[in-house]
């Protein structure tokens, strides 16, 4: 026979699991890396955001430097310190896209994007992101020659595989 009291007890056990099977929702955490401070507090944007294990990093642009290769290595540099500012690594990046503003044709594309893979190559030896790459006629910054976003998902690093289809087509 159920008491009064056993109907609490029980009410009050179904309303704790109802309660327990809602998740929280993740924390937002935004990512100032040190020297960063006046993009977010001047120009107002997140150098990088948190969100649960994935982190989004803002557009990196390639800086003034001596020439194109070392304004890249420079950006790809800032990108590895930003990823770790965040409890991410290079490995744990999924995506990347690059803003090009040099290339005017196909062809200048090509040339530039044959420098840029082989430094990319130098920071992603496997297990490479997803990678967009579009030209464009601006950047915000007038010195930067690239501009560079990324994705990355904390760990997803650690078990990467590739998967190959079977081909159908001969090559």
């Amino acid at each position: 026979m159920m008491t009064s009291r056993s109907l609490v007890t029980l009410g009050l056990g179904a309303l704790l699991v109802g309660c327990a099977a809602q998740p929280l929702p993740p924390t937002k955490t935004i990512i100032v890396p040190a020297g960063m401070d006046r993009s977010y507090d001047d120009y107002h944007y997140a150098p990088a955001v948190r969100v649960g294990d994935t982190v989004i990093v803002s557009g990196i642009p390639s800086g003034p430097e001596e020439d194109y290769e070392a304004g890249v290595r420079r950006m790809f540099g800032t990108l590895k310190r930003t990823l770790e500012d965040a409890g991410a690594t290079l490995e744990d990046v999924v995506e990347l896209t690059t803003f090009h503003r040099n290339p005017r044709d196909s062809a200048s594309f090509n040339a530039e994007f044959e420098i840029f893979a082989r430094i990319h190559g130098e920071f992603f030896r496997e297990h490479y992101p997803a990678w967009s790459a579009v030209g464009t006629t601006a950047l915000l910054s007038p010195a930067a020659a690239v501009e560079m976003r990324a994705v990355a998902v904390v760990g997803s690093g650690k078990t990467a595989r590739v998967q190959r289809a079977a081909s159908k087509r001969p090559h």
